[in-house]
């Protein structure tokens, strides 16, 4: 909503719940902006190259690509399936690795390009029960450095915001047990909201941001300090 409003025309990726993306795409008409919905596996390149392939026939060439698919797959170590760990990887890290790779390009063409991950304080300090999700923002930490040196010369910034445990449905169906534990590792005490990291994104997405790139950001109320 935030970009759309800015005047940036808006694709919306879903994998699964298309009525959601559909609900986000009205919210933007609705207000004057321009979106679709674009479904798809992030997972899958095939599926990512028909995304990319809608997106720029609505929009033209694509400008801002924000990697924000994620899922979780929780146990631990010992008790983890390959299919969890490999699912996991998959969507976080490989789907990333797709969305870059295939619009990147197109960003080099028109010089200016501006690409942020959406990882996770997970990645940062680790959780017990996480290894393959940690080890999935963790490896995107070290993505986006290295493609941010790769783009840096052709006015592409690439930037990672890694929030820590925000209100959404994934914590929403935590026990008050694990939500009460969690909230002593947060110095505020508190999760956030997502309305405290969109405008960081949106920022990110900025001409304000072009001296910054490579940069992985918290916003976690402390949680990794």
């Amino acid at each position: 909503m935030m970009l759309a409003a800015l005047g940036h025309r808006v694709a919306i990726n879903y994998n699964s719940h298309p009525e959601d993306a559909e609900e986000v795409v009205k919210a933007v008409t609705g207000a004057g902006g321009s979106a679709i919905a674009v479904g798809g596996n992030v997972a899958d390149k095939s599926a990512v190259e028909s995304m990319i392939a809608e997106t720029e026939e609505a929009f033209g060439p694509i400008e801002i690509l924000i990697n924000n698919a994620g899922i979780i797959s929780d146990s631990l170590l010992m008790r983890m399936k390959d299919e969890d760990f490999d699912r996991v990887m998959d969507t976080n890290l490989k789907g990333t690795y797709y969305c870059s790779r295939l619009t990147v390009p197109g960003m080099i063409k028109q010089r200016w390009g501006r690409i942020v991950n959406v990882s996770s304080v997970v990645g940062i300090r680790g959780n017990a029960g996480q290894t393959n999700y940690a080890a999935s923002k963790a490896a995107v930490h070290g993505f986006t450095k290295s493609l941010a040196k790769e783009v840096a010369g052709r006015n592409i910034t690439v930037n990672a915001v890694a929030p820590g445990y925000i209100r959404t449905a994934t914590t929403d169906v935590l026990s008050d047990k694990l939500k009460d534990t969690v909230r002593t590792w947060i110095p505020m005490g508190r999760f956030g909201e997502p309305e405290e990291v969109a405008p960081l994104i949106v920022f990110l997405c900025s001409e304000a941001a072009r001296y910054m790139t490579g940069d992985v950001l918290r916003v976690d109320g402390g949680m990794a300090i």
